[in-house]
């Protein structure tokens, strides 16, 4: 099980969805004719990706968090797999009868709801912070197919196969993220801390103030 939960939790990395959303909104704004379905859906995403970033500069370099709920900011690769993982799955039946639509929708948040499980799993985050990130995206992802009409076609072949095969490729074979490490140098250069500021100190303090955590 280990090498299943490390393989799936790759598919929350930015690394690998940034590139696929690119393609496909590329797709919907220069040949599908849809660039407000291009422009939201990336404005949904930044807003989700702004505001996660600034939940781990909060904790890591101001101690910002909640020791109760293990919580240290929110994860960015449930985060961004619940963003863009059902819209991907949706423009792919796009096409197809509107009765596929919203399983389709679905199966991505489904899938996601499995990134934020092995976030858990792999230890890299609490609970509170995966579906923290969950939320978060499915929110973003939703919202966008709320305020927008998607275009009655589906991404080409073509598009399908080139992404399907960057994921798996990318998620086999790409480098370990360094988002983590550029969040956390950005945010002891904008707090000025002579150190980041961890989850081990975050329960220190706590237990020096209020006992043990629950």
């Amino acid at each position: 099980m280990y090498l299943f939960w490390h393989t799936v939790t790759r598919l929350g990395e930015a690394q690998l969805l940034l590139p696929a959303l690119l393609a496909v909104t590329a797709w919907l704004a220069l040949r599908a004719q849809a660039p407000r379905v291009a422009l939201v859906w990336l404005s949904t995403t930044a807003v989700a990706a702004l505001l996660t970033t600034a939940t781990k500069i909060a904790f890591i370099g101001y101690g910002v968090g909640y020791a109760p709920l293990d919580f240290t900011g929110i994860s960015g690769h449930a985060m961004f797999s619940a963003a863009i993982l059902p819209l991907l799955a949706r423009e792919t039946v796009g096409a197809a009868h509107p009765r596929w639509h919203a399983p389709a929708v679905l199966l991505g948040l489904a899938l996601a709801a499995l990134v934020a499980v092995s976030r858990v799993k792999v230890h890299a985050h609490s609970p509170s912070e995966s579906w923290a990130g969950f939320l978060l995206g499915a929110t973003s992802s939703l919202l966008a197919l709320r305020w927008v009409q998607l275009p009655p076609v589906s991404a080409p072949k073509k598009l399908v196969l080139i992404v399907g095969v960057w994921l798996a490729v990318a998620v086999a074979s790409a480098p370990p993220s360094r988002t983590h490490d550029w969040v956390t140098r950005l945010s002891v250069q904008l707090s000025g801390a002579p150190e980041p500021y961890t989850r081990w100190h975050m329960h220190r303090d706590w237990r020096r103030l209020n006992g043990p955590t629950p």
